[in-house]
């Protein structure tokens, strides 16, 4: 019988409102207030069933979103720079307005645009594959049939989502990544099957956050 290992794939919470719609990247932002009651939670909804193991970006508004869980449970987390996000570049700290008023493009085509080269100065999507790639690699042998927690970003739950269903990685654009999703992935030796997606306990559990 083949072993099967579950990953939870989470996104950061929400982040300080100045770098909202923007590209943020490499920046080293904090997490909202309301980012921080989201990120708590996710963690609540983990606690009842905690992950075997947990691994994280280093990137500051990813050990804002873990710490509840950190305090909650007896896990302790591997960091790992691989997971810390794209680097986007020239679009740097630009928000979606400024990128389509100064370079003619839209927000919405990042990924593809990523891919093909068009972002000035940006990690190239293959670099990018392969540090998250190493990263994950990492984690399945280190997981050995067990239910993993990896506390990422956006474009790097996209990354380690082509990677394991073998699809393109604009093709990731179809792939909804909310602040705080929770995002759950069996993967097994021969195939990766997608077994809850962009699941938000703050906003999909009734009563658990205010908007």
């Amino acid at each position: 019988m083949e072993i099967a290992t579950r990953l939870y794939l989470i996104r950061h919470g929400e982040v300080e409102d100045r770098y909202h719609r923007t590209f943020g990247g490499r920046i080293d932002m904090n997490l909202s207030d309301r980012g921080l009651r989201q990120v708590q939670a996710t963690a609540d909804y983990l606690t009842a069933n905690p992950p075997d193991l947990l691994y994280s970006s280093p990137m500051q508004r990813v050990q804002q979103t873990v710490a509840p869980l950190l305090r909650q449970t007896k896990l302790e987390q591997v960091i790992l720079p691989g997971l810390r996000e794209v680097d986007f570049g020239a679009w740097t700290g630009m928000s979606w307005d400024e990128v389509q008023e100064r370079f003619n493009k839209s927000a919405f085509d990042w990924l593809e645009l990523l891919e093909t080269g068009a972002i000035p100065d940006a990690e190239t999507t293959v670099i990018f594959r392969e540090r998250v790639e190493s990263a994950l690699r990492q984690i399945l042998d280190e997981a050995g049939g067990r239910t993993v927690a990896v506390y990422c970003h956006g474009g790097v739950i996209r990354m380690i989502l082509s990677i394991l269903c073998e699809l393109p990685f604009r093709q990731m654009s179809i792939f909804e990544v909310d602040y705080a999703s929770l995002t759950k992935v069996v993967h097994r030796a021969r195939r990766s099957e997608i077994e809850l997606h962009n699941f938000t306990p703050w906003r999909d559990l009734p009563g658990i956050l205010a908007h």
